[in-house]
């Protein structure tokens, strides 16, 4: 059997670690892209340094390639010598206050670079799969327009609504305030999806609700749940932006993440769409993820808050993954919430 040569974009960052031991383990030839950018992005949290690391350490079969992304040279220079059967791009500038700083630097890392991507992957490997990381924020602060309830812990739907089983890809992305960081990875994600049905390249789109898992290298301003066991550990105050702290979020470990991509890699389709995240399966607010992580812990947090949200932020998103689960029936969750968790306080480095 041939062996796949696999490339990941973002390749010491959590969803691209995950899938660079993934294909490792399968005994695949897999090339990583990764300059460290979150490093730029938020400091001494953020460095990815210790994972890409690792990666060299364990596995004899993974290249690593210390690039930017936005680099057309270097980038040609890969796709002209390797024939990828997989690229799965998972680099971005992943953070809604951090693209605000520096919107020129947010949109050519988020768009400029997936559209490099993509032409690459159609003049040298057009038979290719092409996985993008994208994100519930294409869809902007659309979902706060259903009629939520406040409840003691949490905003939440009336099981009566149609979506309270979670926000399908029906939602739409337009007359909605996106946040920069929504613009820039919408963008990319339309892009990806026209590759697919212009040019026909085996494309998937993935919009991703929060993505968690020990490999994480979290901040104050990405990665949420992480961080806070990274706070509640040390004794870090831990700050909730508006809400009073009932903000909902599904999250979907970095593993299933990747056994869902591998899934499509194996049956591709063309410009396909799917919400992925924890569902109705594995979902939390800020306040109930700060009392669940200190029981676990048993150590107390040092919350504050702000009454002011941030600009086109979801008061609650839960993803409606039917429609990858109709696609790819075999596929399923390995991780709950609760299992999120415990991998995050036990595996926190």
């Amino acid at each position: 059997m041939k062996r796949k040569k696999v490339l990941i974009t973002g390749s010491a960052g959590l969803i691209g670690s995950e899938a660079v031991r993934f294909y490792c383990d399968k005994g695949s030839e897999v090339h990583g892209i990764d300059n460290n950018m979150r490093a730029y992005f938020f400091g001494a949290d953020g460095d990815t340094g210790w994972n890409k690391k690792k990666l060299i350490k364990d596995y004899k079969n993974y290249i690593h390639h210390q690039i930017d992304i936005r680099d057309e040279k270097k980038i040609d220079d890969i796709f002209k010598s390797i024939r990828f059967d997989l690229i799965i791009h998972a680099a971005a500038q992943p953070s809604h206050d951090w693209a605000a700083k520096e919107p020129m630097t947010d949109f050519t890392i988020n768009a400029v670079a997936t559209l490099l991507l993509l032409e690459k992957t159609r003049t040298y490997a057009k038979d290719a799969v092409f996985i993008f990381t994208s994100t519930n924020k294409v869809y902007g602060d659309n979902p706060n327009l259903l009629p939520l309830i406040e409840e003691a812990t949490r905003y939440e739907l009336p099981k009566s609504h149609p979506m309270y089983k979670g926000i399908d890809e029906s939602m739409s992305l337009d007359h909605t305030t996106h946040s920069i960081f929504g613009v820039s990875k919408a963008s990319a994600d339309l892009m990806v999806q026209e590759y697919g049905r212009y040019f026909g390249l085996y494309t998937g789109v993935f919009r991703g609700g929060c993505l968690t898992g020990s490999a994480h290298s979290p901040s104050k301003f990405h990665g949420f749940l992480a961080y806070l066991v990274k706070c509640i550990r040390e004794g870090i105050p831990y700050t909730i932006i508006g809400y009073k702290g009932k903000q909902v979020r599904d999250n979907i470990h970095s593993h299933d993440l990747i056994t869902a991509f591998d899934a499509f890699f194996e049956n591709p389709k063309k410009g396909e769409v799917y919400n992925i995240g924890g569902s109705r399966h594995s979902n939390i607010s800020m306040t109930e993820a700060v009392k669940c992580v200190e029981a676990i812990l048993g150590k107390k947090a040092k919350v504050t808050y702000i009454d002011t949200p941030r600009v086109g932020d979801h008061m609650w998103y839960v993803s409606d993954t039917g429609k990858f689960q109709r696609h790819y029936p075999k596929w399923k969750y390995e991780y709950d919430i609760e299992k999120i968790l415990q991998d995050l306080c036990k595996g926190y480095r």
